[in-house]
């Protein structure tokens, strides 16, 4: 039996599209990217965002450093993120 067409209001949709969120175990406050905080010497720091867009290429996963600061004795503190569209 076909169902008969039921309007939707954009309260209905955006209420549809949360329960999505909650039941596929992404956390909604950040969107679904996965993100991880690294603080490395200059030269490690450097090779370990290299290793991260190898490992996630930046057309599949969106990969790019977020956020990068110096800290003293030349460390880096950085965070990567990226979507975790093809896992």
């Amino acid at each position: 039996m076909k169902r008969p067409f039921e309007p939707r209001r954009p309260a209905d949709v955006a209420r549809r599209l949360a329960g999505r969120v909650r039941t596929s175990g992404q956390d909604a406050a950040a969107g679904g990217w996965r993100r991880e905080t690294f603080t490395l010497p200059r030269h490690e720091a450097r090779d370990k965002a290299r290793e991260w867009f190898d490992r996630f290429p930046k057309a599949a996963y969106m990969t790019e450093i977020e956020s990068w600061r110096e800290l003293e004795g030349e460390r880096i503190e950085f965070t990567m993120r990226r979507l975790p569209s093809a896992d």
